[in-house]
Order: C-alpha cells, then sequence, then structure tokens
C-alpha cells in the first residue's frame, strides 16, 4: 500500500525558501495553481472518528478521489494514502452523496510544486496564510528541512481542516469553509 509520508510547516518569508529550495537543488514542476478541495464524511462523522478522510480535488483541471487511512504518531505524519483521477468532478460528487456521504469541510489553496527527484515540497498559499509540505521519506525530510532552515520544532503534521479550526478559535472568524470568499481575503 503506497504511504504518505510529510511534514507541514508555516512560511514566513517565501522568497527566502524559494531560493533556498534552488540553492538546495530543486526544481520547479507546476506554477502556483488553484486547487478546491471538498472532504466528505457518512452520518456520525463516521469516518472523521477512525482518524480517515476521504476528499475530492480539483487541482487545475484534474480531479483526484483520494482516501487517506488514520495516521501514525510521530515526527513525521505517515499514513496510507489511495488516490485516481476520475473524469468528472461532478459525477464522482454525485456517486459519492448516493453512497451516503455528504461534504463536511471545503477549503482551498494555490499549490506551487517542487522536487529534486528524491521528494516533493509544496508551497500553498491558503486564506490563512502561507504553508509548505515535505513529502519523502523520513531522513530525506529532515535532510530537507535543514537545508531550507526549518527547524523540526516548527514540524506540522494536522490536517488543513484541523489548521483551519485552531485559526478559527484563534481569532474568532465566523467563516465555517477554508475559502478565499469565505475568510474575506482577496486572491491577488
Amino acid at each position: 500500500m503506497p504511504k504518505e509520508i510529510e511534514i507541514k510547516f508555516r512560511i514566513d518569508n517565501l522568497p527566502a525558501l524559494t531560493r533556498a529550495l534552488k540553492h538546495a537543488g530543486f526544481k520547479q514542476l507546476t506554477r502556483s495553481t488553484h486547487e478546491m478541495n471538498l472532504l466528505y464524511d457518512l452520518p456520525g462523522q463516521k469516518l472523521r472518528q477512525r482518524g480517515e478522510l476521504l476528499r475530492l480535488r480539483k487541482y487545475g483541471e484534474t480531479w483526484v478521489l483520494t482516501h487517506k487511512a488514520r495516521s501514525k504518531a510521530g515526527r513525521h505524519k505517515v499514513r496510507i494514502e489511495l488516490e485516481t483521477r476520475v473524469e468528472s468532478g461532478q459525477r464522482m460528487d454525485a456517486i459519492l452523496r448516493a453512497l451516503g456521504f455528504a461534504p463536511t469541510f471545503r477549503y482551498e489553496k494555490y499549490r506551487a510544486e517542487w522536487s529534486d527527484d528524491k521528494g516533493h515540497v509544496v508551497l500553498d498559499e491558503t486564506p490563512i496564510g502561507w504553508f509548505g509540505e515535505i513529502e519523502g521519506p523520513p531522513r530525506w525530510i529532515d535532510g530537507t528541512a535543514a537545508k531550507l532552515g526549518i527547524n523540526s520544532a516548527a514540524y506540522m503534521t494536522q490536517t488543513y481542516a484541523d489548521i483551519f479550526f485552531t485559526w478559527k478559535q484563534k481569532t474568532r472568524s465566523k467563516a465555517t469553509e477554508m475559502t478565499f470568499r469565505a475568510v474575506g481575503v482577496t486572491k491577488p
């Protein structure tokens, strides 16, 4: 089963991080591309209670359905991830609803992808700030983080939904989803 191993981190200085990526030999694979995500669950939030996630994502013009199993606790987030492209996001949404799933949370971001052929770093502009993800083998993640000036104390293993609800509580925002419109941020 394919495993996802990753950490997130907050980006405080995007130009400095971009320079560090280039200096470390990373190449940009995709320009900043709009991504919309919709999480689904069964009545009673059965997937969430089990620590699982079912997501329908539109990245640019590509639709992907993803299931993520419960993550293992540790310095890095480690979990089984199964995903497949789907032809029509609208039809997939209809299928999920027919099976009893309902949308529970929506979030969007603009994502740029970078790679050094051993792993990936993504830079995400979200309505609540800039975040990065480093995904690959654990030692590679730690080595890459060090090259980029990211201390292991800055590692985050929360989902974007968890990060949003922590932000919402801290800011007392009335937003119910992590979209630019709901948060009241104008995307340049």
